[in-house]
This record gives C-alpha cells, sequence and structure tokens, in this order.
C-alpha cells in the first residue's frame, strides 16, 4: 500500500504525513494541481487531500478529481459520500430530511413569490444563510418580516457576494480585541471592501434561492461532534459575545461531562446511514432533543488537540491523547 499525499501546509496533510513516516506507511507527495495528477498516482494505492471551501483552485475540481479517482478503483479522502455535499447547506438540507436525521426545521424557495407568502405567515426570528461558508460566514439573524422580505428581494434580483466585507471586517475586529490577531489583519479587511477574496470572486454572486433555518433559542453554544468510522470526539463552542452564532467564535470547551451519550449515540448513527468516512456534526439543543445544523468533513487541527479522549461506537470512553488524523490515514490504508 502506497498513499499519494496533496501536501497543504496548515492542513490535515501535516498530520497525515507525520503518522506515515511514524508508522513506516510507505507515501508520497503530489500535487493535485498538476495536469499530470494522473500519471502522478500511478504508482499510488490511494490519494488523501484535505482541501478547503476558501481555496479557489481546490472549488474549481477537487470533487471532481476524487471522484474519478474512486470510480477508477483507488482509495481516496475524502470519498463520494464524504464529501459530495461539503459547503453545500442547500445539498445537506435535502441529504439530511432523507436519512430521517433530526435537522433543525429548514426551508429553501426558488421561487421569490413562494418566499415572500411565506415570510408574511411564519413566525419569527429566522436564521439566513447563503448555501457555502464557514465559521458562520454568511449567516444573518432576521427578526422580521421587513428584513426577510428584502433579503428576498435581492435573493432573486442582484444576489449576494459569497463574502461579508463588513461582516468579516466586524469578526476581525473581535479577534483583535482579545488579542487574537494584528492591525495587518484588520488593514486586510479594509482592502476587502474594495478587493474580494480570490474564492469570492471565483463563486460569482449567490442568487435564485432563499435558505432560512428557525431559530433555536436560550442555546449559548453548539456542541460538535467528529466521527471518523467507529470513534468520535467532541468540543462545545460558546457563542461570541453579544451574537447567536457559535462556529469560529474561537472559545471552545473540551470537559467529557459537557456531552450527553443520547448526541453521541445520534452522531454514530448518522455517520453510519450516511456512509461517511469523517463527519463533524454541529448541534443545538432545543431543550427536548439535540438538533442538527449542519455538517462538514473538515475542521481546524488545532481547535481539537485539547480533546481529553474519545468514545468508541459503543459508547465506551477512551481517556488520553489519540490521533484522528491517523483513524484517516488507516480507512484507507
Amino acid at each position: 500500500m502506497k498513499i499519494a499525499i496533496h501536501n497543504s501546509p496548515g492542513s490535515f496533510s501535516d498530520r497525515w504525513i507525520a503518522y506515515c513516516e511514524a508508522e513506516g506507511i510507505e507515501y508520497k507527495t503530489v500535487d493535485c494541481y498538476k495536469d499530470s495528477i494522473i500519471q502522478d498516482l500511478s504508482d499510488c494505492d490511494a490519494l488523501m487531500w484535505h482541501f478547503s471551501q476558501n481555496n479557489p483552485k481546490a472549488i474549481l475540481f477537487a470533487k471532481q478529481l476524487l471522484f474519478s479517482l474512486q470510480q477508477s478503483g483507488i482509495r481516496v479522502f475524502p470519498d463520494f459520500n464524504t464529501v459530495w455535499h461539503f459547503d453545500d447547506k442547500v445539498g445537506q438540507k435535502y441529504l439530511l430530511e432523507a436519512i430521517a436525521a433530526p435537522l433543525v426545521p429548514t426551508w429553501i424557495f426558488y421561487s421569490k413569490n413562494e418566499a415572500i407568502l411565506w415570510a408574511k405567515n411564519t413566525s419569527y426570528p429566522k436564521v439566513f444563510k447563503l448555501r457555502g461558508g464557514a465559521g458562520s460566514q454568511n449567516v444573518r439573524l432576521l427578526k422580521n418580516y421587513r428584513q426577510t422580505r428584502r433579503l428576498i428581494r435581492k435573493a432573486f434580483n442582484r444576489g449576494f457576494a459569497a463574502y461579508d466585507p463588513r461582516g468579516s471586517l466586524k469578526e476581525r475586529w473581535r479577534l483583535f480585541r482579545l488579542n487574537k490577531t494584528d492591525l495587518r489583519d484588520i488593514f486586510e479587511g479594509i482592502v476587502r471592501f474594495v478587493i474580494p477574496p480570490p474564492y469570492a470572486r471565483l463563486r460569482g454572486r449567490e442568487k435564485g434561492y432563499v435558505y432560512f433555518q428557525e431559530f433555536i433559542a436560550d442555546n449559548d453554544h453548539d456542541i460538535r461532534v467528529v466521527v471518523i468510522r467507529d470513534k468520535a470526539f467532541a468540543i462545545k463552542r460558546m457563542v461570541r459575545s453579544g451574537d447567536f452564532r457559535a462556529s469560529g467564535s474561537g472559545n471552545i470547551l473540551y470537559d467529557r461531562g459537557l456531552f450527553d451519550e443520547d448526541t453521541i449515540k445520534l452522531s454514530f448513527s448518522s455517520a453510519g446511514k450516511l456512509k461517511s468516512q469523517c463527519v463533524a456534526f454541529d448541534f443545538v439543543h432545543d431543550n427536548v432533543k439535540p438538533l442538527l445544523v449542519e455538517i462538514s468533513y473538515g475542521f481546524s487541527p488545532s481547535g481539537y488537540d485539547l480533546c481529553p479522549g474519545y468514545w468508541d461506537k459503543d459508547l465506551n470512553w477512551h481517556e488520553g491523547k489519540f490521533n484522528p488524523y491517523g483513524w484517516m490515514v488507516e480507512i484507507i490504508s
């Protein structure tokens, strides 16, 4: 078994390479952006590539390359079941409903008139989202019909940029006040009002649909559970001060006692239905049961290094350090 790894510093690839070297697993690094990538993989049995939704080049073809290789018999991470819905909240709505997962009530409209009629008769607040974006990007809380109607009209007219410079600058300023970034980052945020990031220019404007979710009140956090085949670990993410969003807040708690077994059990069950190699579930709670907000295959490694242990599929707890990136390698090796 020889594994090809697309080496992208700061991604999972750092951990994959370290694991292969420590365990004596044969590997080589490749550049998936080369036109010769298929030939470069001729001596390999598998390809691993952790790509981001904010990488403009990966947006163009990462899924197509992985799916083509999988079709040819080469093992890949992430595979089709794991990644086809990545950074696509629209696709996730239909997928999670199809497997009867406990999704937060979600509505998508492809007609302006139908959306406005719904908006007139629904209760508020509601959460508006675009189909793409991580770390709470492109997410807004709508408090009344007037706000909602304005967004619906925009969705079916000019549409929305994939990058929100105002929201981004506000987030950069929040992190600056917490000493988690510097003035250079603030300056970049100001420049982004004039020059959007490359991925946003590539994506163009989002329009022709609107996506809403029910606002689940009284949640000062969300729970993220990551399932990698028969193992799971979790973090608790607190919402930003004066906000309702937890994803990307950077305020993370890890103690095992913060997580109930029902949520972990539900995560294993849902991952099994998805047939996913790796899936991160984001949950909120309605005071009765956990509800899914969205899913992803990727996550920022540094946010999980302090997890004190993990659960196996029988809900047994394993205390101590663990290597989930090694688990990913083991899946395809």
